[in-house]
Formats: structure tokens, C-alpha cells, sequence
């Protein structure tokens, strides 16, 4: 039996137009699915950003009034100790403004260049250096406080404090001239446009076996050696705190400034695993129990660690504290 031509060329026709709806349907469909993903990439990215920029505003806000009130007094300026925070505070403000922006940059998984990323993470690498050495010069100065306390003005004076801040920048500049050397591993014509994989971060930054070494080589000496330091002064006052000669009180005191020390270098130590814990993590959870954990993570090893010094220094010390009282509200409390 052979079908009409017209009737053949209706049922094409009706095909045809089933194709064409299943199609349209399948493209909306698809454009449907695309446009929530992208809602739902923006609505993490908000709140991912909402959640790590208010706190860290909040934050350094009080490090910005903490550093205002060590530079209102001449005291501040010329005592040590008060040299020494500052100089400390100024780095961890530093510290928290470039972990902002490296998150930032992050959580909206933005990709760039070499120099671009290199520029950020290696002035991270500099003020990362500072917080550990100037805790050391810190504990040394309350360890010869309590030890020797008729030297101690001859000892720890302006122009020798000064030398040190001096020294422990020099120090950590070599650190990131030399991180900067090894990126020579990579051709220099591609350097300037070659990317980054993955997001910008220190360890994206290696570019061969070598830079991973000696990062982790230098992050262990640097910490064991802080961590040496701050322990074998802690010992020295608690012997000190037992002689009938020695001052109780200063020494009580000095052995709490000195555990104090300790905890803070605990605390920038832990920014170091930020990286590798997420990198760990990523292989067994999904991705928005990741986000959830990361910006846990990062709170409590970025954001959290680089306000405790401007909290407890603040209110611990009867000096500073009036001061910055009466800055954090506005001067409207009396020194």
C-alpha cells in the first residue's frame, strides 16, 4: 500500500515540529538549570564574602584604634616593649588585610597572572615573618626585665629596639628575595602571562620541588627557633621567680606575658595549614559542606589569631588600656 505524498509530507512535518519543541524544550530546560546554577554561585559568593569581610572589618577597626593609641603618647614611642607591639600589630593588620583579599579573590575564583599573585602572596610572606621574630625580641626583652633588672635599661634601650624591628625586617625581606629567585624556574618570556592554576595562594605559587622545600624548610626553622626562644625565656623567669632576690609580682607577670607569647605563635602557626587542610578536605566532602568548613577554617586561623594581640595587650596593660578606651568609644569615656 503506498501512502499519499501529502500525507507523508504531514507526518514529516509533524515530526519535525515534535523535534523542534522537544528541542526548545531541552534548551529552556537547560537555560533554566544554568541560570539557578549561576543564582546559586552568586548567593555563595555573598555569602562567603559577607561572613569573613564584616568580622574582619570589625577587627581591624579595633588593630587600626590600637595602633592610633600606641603613636598618641610619647610613652609608647619611646618604651621597648610598646616599640615592639606596634611593630607587631602593624604586621598582623598587614596580614589580615591581604588574607582578606587573597579569600576574596578566592571565593570568587578568580584566576591570575604570575607577578599579579606573586606580588600578593609574597608581601603575605613578608608580614607572615614579622609576627614570630618580633614575639621572640619580646620575650628576650621579659626575660631580661625579670633576670636582670638593674641592667635592663642599658640593655633594652630606643636605638637597640629599633635595631631590632630593623633586623627582623631585613630578615624576612631575604626570606621573600629568595622565593622570588626561585621563581626563576620558569621561563621568563612566559612569566608575564602565564596563569596560576587554581586559586592564588603561596603553595600555588611553587613552582618546582625546590621552592616547596625550602618553604617548608624555612617555615619550620623560623617557627622551631620562635618556639625555642619563647620556651627556654619562660624557664629562665619561672628559675628567676624562685631566687629570694627577684620582684614576685613582675615575674608572675612576665611568666603570663611569656605563655601568652607562646599561644600566639601557636595561633600564626596555624595559618600555615589553611591551604593543606581545604586541599585534604576537598577529596572527601561535597562542595558546600567545603565552603561551610572553609570559612570556619579561615576565621579561626586568619581572622581570629591577628585581633587577639590588639584584645589582650590592650586590655591587660594598665597604660594602654584608658587610652584606648576612650578611643574605641569615641572619647567619651575620661582617660
Amino acid at each position: 500500500m503506498v501512502m499519499p505524498r501529502n500525507l507523508k509530507d504531514s507526518t514529516a512535518a509533524t515530526v519535525l515540529s515534535g523535534k523542534l519543541q522537544f528541542t526548545s524544550k531541552m534548551s529552556h530546560a537547560n537555560d533554566s538549570v544554568h541560570s539557578e546554577a549561576q543564582d546559586d554561585r552568586f548567593l555563595e559568593i555573598l555569602m562567603v564574602s559577607s561572613l569573613s569581610t564584616i568580622p574582619s572589618c570589625v577587627f581591624l577597626y579595633i588593630n587600626g584604634i590600637m595602633l592610633f593609641t600606641l603613636r598618641s603618647k610619647t610613652v609608647f614611642c619611646e618604651t621597648a616593649r610598646y616599640i615592639l607591639l606596634y611593630n607587631l600589630l602593624f604586621a598582623e593588620t598587614v596580614q589580615l588585610v591581604l588574607s582578606q583579599v587573597l579569600f576574596l579573590l578566592a571565593a570568587d575564583r578568580v584566576i591570575m597572572t604570575y607577578p599579579v599573585c606573586g606580588f600578593l602572596t609574597q608581601l603575605t610572606n613578608l608580614t607572615t615573618v614579622i609576627s614570630p621574630l618580633t614575639l621572640v625580641v619580646m620575650s628576650v626583652e621579659r626575660y631580661v626585665a625579670v633576670c636582670y633588672p638593674l641592667r635592663h635599661a642599658d640593655i633594652v634601650t630606643v636605638r637597640n629596639t629599633d635595631v631590632s624591628v630593623i633586623l627582623i625586617w631585613m630578615f624576612s625581606f631575604l626570606n621573600v628575595l629568595i622565593r622570588l629567585l626561585l621563581l626563576l624556574e620558569l621561563p621568563f618570556d612566559d612569566l608575564l602571562n602565564l596563569q596560576v592554576k587554581g586559586f592564588c595562594s603561596s603553595i600555588n605559587m611553587f613552582v618546582g620541588p625546590i621552592s616547596e622545600a625550602y618553604s617548608r624548610a624555612f617555615t619550620g626553622f623560623v617557627f622551631t627557633s620562635a618556639g625555642v626562644a619563647i620556651i627556654s625565656s619562660y624557664i629562665g623567669v619561672a628559675a628567676a621567680a624562685r631566687s629570694a632576690s627577684a620582684d614576685k609580682a613582675s615575674a608572675h607577670k612576665a611568666r603570663n606575658t611569656l605563655l601568652l607569647h607562646l599561644v600566639q605563635l601557636g595561633l600564626s602557626l596555624s595559618s600555615t595549614i589553611y591551604t593543606p587542610l581545604l586541599i585534604a578536605l576537598s577529596t572527601v566532602v561535597v562542595r558546600i559542606v567545603l565552603v561551610r568548613i572553609q570559612i570556619l577554617v579561615y576565621m579561626f586561623t586568619f581572622i581570629v589569631p591577628r585581633c587577639l594581640s590588639s584584645l589582650i595587650y590592650g586590655l591587660r596593660d594598665q597604660s594602654i588600656r584608658p587610652v584606648l578606651m576612650f578611643y574605641l568609644c569615641c572619647r567619651q569615656v575620661s582617660k
